[in-house]
């Protein structure tokens, strides 16, 4: 238990850090250190990211780092997906799916498999990073159909593509109780040509309004074990301050290649055990 409560500090501080892929983590950390079904953890882990992201963004906010505007135009479409997801297709979804051989395909199989790829592909983006960013404040523009667009500013066919992908993100949350900071972000920077550094604080708004709101949908639904599940955000949340104090003194895309081998591997072991864990 201690372990898993020292891994619910290092999620916060992952996050604070690199402003998103920490979250990644929690599903993993609830499943093999604290034994929660997998399924019940997608929706602890909505909880935790939340509120977490929501300390995080607050801080952001105070530095003038988080564009509402834009995190409410993207939130509108995601939050409304992951809550649909929540409240009408996870209860849908039977116990048992279907079997490969002598394996049989459940529920929680599925959704740790699922979870284990999302990471594979989390960790090898952080990885290779972002083509066309620097991820500091020398990035003034970017090119959109071979014209230059201004930091902070849209292009006219671009709401309407973040909006696919918001919906695309919402998707991904809802079913697995991911954040999604890893896939806010580039949208932020590629799409609503935002400096890195309000990408950063404008995914942790977005990423706190879809897992409450997602969250939300399954009060009432499931069992909550409410103690723990406070005890753990706590932790995280105190680690999302420490992960902010500091990133002012370490440089963020080292760390972000070195979480990403990390992330990688963790990713690829969960998707080799969960064949004898959950068949």
């Amino acid at each position: 238990m201690m372990v898993g409560y020292i891994a619910s500090l290092f999620i916060g501080v992952s996050l604070g850090l690199l402003g998103g892929g920490g979250s990644i983590l929690t599903v993993p950390v609830l499943v093999y250190l604290f034994g929660i079904d997998p399924v019940h953890s997608t929706s602890y882990s909505l909880f935790i990211v939340g509120l977490t992201s929501l300390a995080g963004a607050v801080a952001q906010y105070r530095k003038g780092l988080v564009r509402v505007r834009i995190a409410l135009l993207f939130a509108f479409s995601s939050v409304v997906t992951v809550f649909l997801t929540r409240k009408l297709l996870i209860p849908r979804i039977p116990e048992r799916l279907f079997s490969i051989g002598s394996h049989t395909i459940t529920h929680g199989m599925l959704t740790m498999l699922l979870f284990a790829l999302l990471m594979i592909v989390a960790g090898l983006a952080m990885i290779r990073g972002r083509k066309g960013t620097t991820g500091g404040e020398g990035v003034v523009a970017v090119m959109d159909g071979g014209q230059m667009v201004a930091m902070g500013e849209m292009s006219a066919g671009q709401p309407f593509r973040m909006t696919l992908y918001a919906v695309g993100v919402g998707l991904v949350t809802g079913m697995l109780g991911a954040g999604g900071g890893f896939l806010l972000i580039p949208t932020l920077v590629l799409f609503a040509n935002l400096p890195m550094k309000e990408a950063v604080g404008t995914s942790l708004l977005i990423i706190a309004l879809n897992s409450l709101i997602g969250f939300s949908g399954d009060i009432g639904r499931l069992a909550i074990d409410w103690r723990l599940l406070l005890q753990i955000t706590v932790i995280a949340a105190v680690g999302i301050i420490l992960g902010g104090m500091l990133s002012k003194k370490m440089h963020g895309e080292k760390l972000k290649h070195l979480f990403g081998y990390l992330v990688l591997l963790m990713g690829s072991t969960i998707f080799i055990l969960s064949f004898f864990s959950y068949a």
